[in-house]
């Protein structure tokens, strides 16, 4: 009896926490929800309503993760000092102030450049919300539930980030439709006033006592892993910001579903391997992810078909799915507990980096060699992501021997 008693304990324990993950996490969600809503109807209003180039309506996409890269530092600093919740409440304040900044663009018919101008400013502010959810989310629920739900919390998290984008990008085509393209930038405002206030009454986590490393030093530290997030990125970048152009150049419709697919190949692979990071080390993890990425991106280069294209961006949702969290578990083996914030942040300053990059790069080789081009450039990135991996991994191989030689 009592041995059952215990394991019925474990077993409320156990539900405890994971509903306490999804109740953190559910945050990230929603900023990714918002971050998605405009992704497949901003980037042909700019073009066709503002009569901008290519190269300026994956600026005004990719513009918001320039925003995020430069507001990582500050998150994970805010977050290490401050606390997550803290930090995440600042993020839904700006959310609802991006949204405010897109219905004023939508709705006071002024000059192009000035639309143009709020535009960019709202998808500013958009990222440097994102960037003050996103991570900090991630450690709000470490910090609530142990380090040994870390691996749980950082694949919940890119659910929650992946889902949200995968969500977005279709209710912002079915709100354009229904009520026009101010009602993206009204919906973000009201999603975030009513997450700010569910934000304000959650307790916080416990802030983790220690010494804090500059955020250069953590950033050189994480820089060999950081590197093979960008290469893995850039497929999600050239994806996010121009799969509707590519559909809308071969006279195809329901370019949201190839988003919406990737959305559900990631998905679909974080839960149905949950123990992948405990059976097998992060970097080999990685390096199958990248492999299956790679052909992903190849079949939507290769085979100029609208349900092949979909079914590339579920391939390549499935290759993405386990790369951050198997970077993140070998990032946070190496970083003391009182600057895991900043690791994480400067892990995923690297991912902004990639997808900001994206965009005016991938635009330019767009307008030379066509927007399949896109996906083919992704592919060879994704390969030297293999590479990379694979002299990690015979690091990390060495190290382990070399410490258990010195024993």
């Amino acid at each position: 009896m009592g041995e059952v008693s215990v394991l019925n304990q474990q077993k409320d324990q156990a539900a405890g926490s994971h509903w306490l993950i999804l109740s953190i996490v559910g945050f990230n969600f929603i900023s990714y929800v918002c971050s998605g809503l405009p992704l497949a109807v901003l980037p042909g209003f700019v073009l066709n309503d503002l009569g901008q180039s290519s190269i300026f309506a994956g600026l005004v996409i990719s513009s918001q993760y320039l925003a995020t890269l430069l507001a990582r530092p500050l998150a994970g600093a805010v977050a290490d000092r401050l606390g997550a919740k803290l930090a995440v409440v600042c993020g839904f304040s700006g959310l609802m102030l991006s949204g405010m900044l897109m219905v004023l663009a939508i709705v006071l018919h002024a000059q192009h450049w000035l639309i143009l101008t709020l535009l960019l400013l709202g998808r500013l502010l958009l990222g440097a919300s994102t960037a003050m959810i996103s991570t900090p989310c991630c450690t709000w629920a470490i910090g609530l539930c142990g380090s040994s739900r870390s691996a749980q919390v950082m694949s919940w998290n890119g659910i929650a980030a992946y889902g949200g984008t995968a969500v977005g990008a279709p209710l912002g085509v079915l709100l354009q439709n229904s009520l026009g393209l101010f009602s993206v930038g009204l919906c973000t405002v009201l999603l975030g006033l009513a997450f700010l206030l569910l934000a304000l009454s959650k307790r916080s986590a416990p802030i983790v006592a220690g010494a804090r490393l500059a955020f250069h030093r953590v950033f050189l530290t994480v820089m060999p892993n950081g590197m093979v997030l960008v290469c893995s990125s850039v497929g999600f970048g050239g994806l996010t910001a121009f799969v509707a152009l590519y559909f809308g150049s071969q006279g195809w419709d329901h370019a949201a579903y190839c988003l919406s697919g990737f959305g559900v190949g990631f998905i679909f692979a974080r839960l149905t391997s949950p123990g992948l990071l405990q059976r097998f080390r992060g970097y080999k993890v990685v390096g199958g992810c990248l492999f299956v990425q790679t052909l992903g991106m190849l079949l939507i280069w290769l085979v100029p078909s609208p349900v092949i294209a979909i079914a590339g961006g579920v391939l390549t949702g499935i290759g993405v799915s386990w790369v951050y969290p198997g970077l993140g578990v070998e990032t946070l083996a190496s970083t003391p507990a009182a600057n895991r914030n900043s690791a994480l942040s400067a892990l995923s300053l690297f991912f902004d980096i990639a997808v900001g990059m994206a965009g005016p790069i991938m635009g330019l080789i767009a307008s030379g060699f066509g927007y399949a081009a896109i996906f083919l450039c992704a592919a060879l990135m994704s390969m030297g992501g293999i590479l990379i991996v694979a002299c990690l991994c015979r690091r990390a191989t060495e190290s382990n021997l070399q410490a258990i030689d010195n024993k």
